[in-house]
């Protein structure tokens, strides 16, 4: 599936068509939506697009000429879900698009993709999130502890992950999405495996994506899952002391969060003790800790992996 656009110079990167391998994530249960993000990506222009439509524990059907449809029979859970639709696309770039999620600008990717091209040590992607049907969007949204504008790019250390771009090679260094978290962090444990790869993540607040509104924290398996993953980051990716002062800061984090609705707690408390009884490691997972390296690197460029 193509743009319009030809390349005019083979040699020359900046001509050629960038292609793109896109992996879409569903269970089947938000039809319209799953149809709108179609939409917009068949209205994509000037890149090539070779796109998965990954079915966990539903098999993907009403799907656009040229989607290739992947049925996983039980539900892995978002990251590995992720990570089984990869080996079915190609294309120099990865784009990773949630079901309820769409791009309103046709030249979305082109964009990306001539980013990439322009500062090619930046590994990773998040757009600016948007709901035009809600402008008041989530703090959340941006990826930084200083929100300051939306609009504003700067690098980051975790992203949000209903619309991420990606070098495809950076992605093949990383070794995938944290298959084990199933849900909730597994954007921080990427974006920090970017930086472990010697390039950046980064916010662009000139991208535009689609997403609608929701609070996560509706949900009891929001919280447990939220500290049980904390505890996993630190014990996948950090040395001691900073494995015991990231867990620590959160832990503090939470509780003031908690002060008006306590009972919070119990859930995540209950996550927080599974994070340090459970494996954090899936059964063929390579395990290593980030390089000391990084870390200074990540700290010197604004972040250090504490809090």
């Amino acid at each position: 599936m193509e743009g319009t656009k030809e390349s005019t110079t083979a040699g020359d990167e900046f001509d050629a068509l960038p292609t793109f391998g896109v992996v879409i994530l569903t269970q089947g249960t938000r039809p319209d939506d799953l149809q709108r993000g179609f939409a917009s990506l068949q209205a994509q222009q000037d890149v090539s697009l070779d796109v998965v439509v990954v079915g966990n524990g539903w098999r993907p059907e009403g799907l656009p000429t040229g989607f290739k449809s992947l049925h996983l029979e039980e539900n892995l859970g978002i990251p590995a879900g992720r990570n089984a639709g990869v080996p079915h696309v190609s294309g120099q770039y990865l784009f990773f698009l949630d079901d309820d999620a769409w791009l309103p600008d046709e030249h979305f990717l082109w964009k990306a993709a001539q980013l990439f091209r322009s500062q090619p040590d930046i590994g990773m992607i998040q757009p600016r999130i948007e709901d035009p049907a809600n402008p008041d969007a989530p703090q959340r949204w941006i990826p930084r502890l200083n929100k300051g504008e939306d609009t504003k790019s700067s690098n980051v250390f975790s992203v949000v992950e209903m619309a991420i771009v990606m070098r495809r090679d950076v992605f093949d260094r990383t070794n995938g999405w944290p298959a084990t978290f199933w849900y909730a962090h597994e954007g921080i444990e990427f974006a920090w495996r970017v930086w472990d790869t010697g390039f950046r993540t980064w916010y662009a607040g000139d991208l535009r994506a689609g997403h609608p509104v929701i609070d996560p924290r509706r949900h009891e398996e929001f919280f447990r899952l939220n500290a049980r993953n904390r505890v996993w980051l630190a014990r996948r990716n950090l040395h001691w002391p900073f494995s015991w002062l990231y867990v620590a800061s959160w832990t503090l984090v939470q509780v003031a969060r908690s002060r008006r609705q306590p009972e919070q707690l119990k859930p995540w408390f209950a996550g927080w003790r599974s994070g340090w009884q459970q494996n954090p490691w899936g059964p063929n997972e390579e395990r290593r800790k980030l390089r000391w390296s990084t870390v200074f690197r990540m700290g010197a460029a604004g972040r250090w992996p504490i809090v």
